[in-house]
């Protein structure tokens, strides 16, 4: 495959990277580098080697000198006069893992998809009524907010929705959210609580510290609850414990 003659940068794709890594730049035992190539039909030995014209092994001579590929905080700059090396990172296996080119034009519409979302998001986030803030607030917080201001729970709202817009687009459209909000409003006005590390949940009530519902172990228990509210046994105490709220 023929590349366009250009200047290229590539990045180590972790997000924190390195003062410096060095990737593998000859085929070996520990850490073969083959590619396939389809028209032979073979796997091919790569090997970059700055006096030779290819990247392949195959079409090198016996006069090889191998030079390390080093990224610098995390870039790599290879101009258009090395195309072996640009050849090299082409077809390097670790291509799309460990490190990729650094295209001007993806980049840019990855961060403008990502600010158009968040757009989206702090758009509805500012159209919510307050009682729908609270009902996503107890969701996504998990906290009571009935300590929160409301000048609080509207910036603590926008902010979220900033810094999550995909989990919170989510959550506003999420048709269980009101039922799971209430859930929460029950042990935020202590008409249930939680015994026994979260095991057990009991009715809060003058008169009436009963059991209600064992939670099975590894379900989460606020979605278990409300999945239960909906069962034959859950509508009846789910409509008296809102009456006591």
């Amino acid at each position: 495959m023929k590349l366009e003659i250009k200047n290229r940068v590539y990045k180590l794709t972790r997000n924190k990277a390195p003062l410096s890594c060095i990737i593998p730049s000859r085929s070996s035992k520990r850490s073969p580098l083959l590619y396939f190539d389809e028209s032979q039909g073979i796997n091919r030995a790569l090997r970059y080697a700055v006096n030779q014209k290819s990247c392949f092994e195959d079409e090198q001579d016996g006069n090889v000198v191998v030079t390390p590929i080093i990224f610098e905080d995390g870039l790599l700059r290879v101009p258009k006069n090395n195309p072996v090396l640009q050849q090299f990172l082409h077809y390097h296996p670790l291509n799309g893992k460990k490190f990729e080119e650094v295209v001007v034009e993806k980049d840019a519409q990855k961060d403008l998809d990502v600010m158009t979302m968040q757009v989206d998001a702090l758009v509805e986030a500012k159209s919510l009524s307050l009682e729908q803030m609270e009902n996503i607030a107890r969701v996504l917080f998990n906290t009571d907010i009935s300590k929160l201001s409301s000048a609080e729970l509207k910036r603590d709202i926008l902010v979220f929705a900033k810094n999550n817009p995909t989990v919170f687009l989510n959550a506003i459209n999420d048709p269980e959210l009101k039922l799971l909000s209430t859930v929460q409003k029950f042990f935020d006005n202590k008409v249930l609580s939680f015994r026994n590390k979260k095991r057990d949940v009991h009715y809060n009530l003058e008169g009436n510290k009963k059991r209600l519902v064992a939670i099975p172990f590894g379900e989460n228990p606020i979605e278990f609850l409300a999945s239960w509210f909906k069962s034959d046994d859950g509508l009846d105490v789910l409509d008296f414990l809102e009456k006591q709220i």
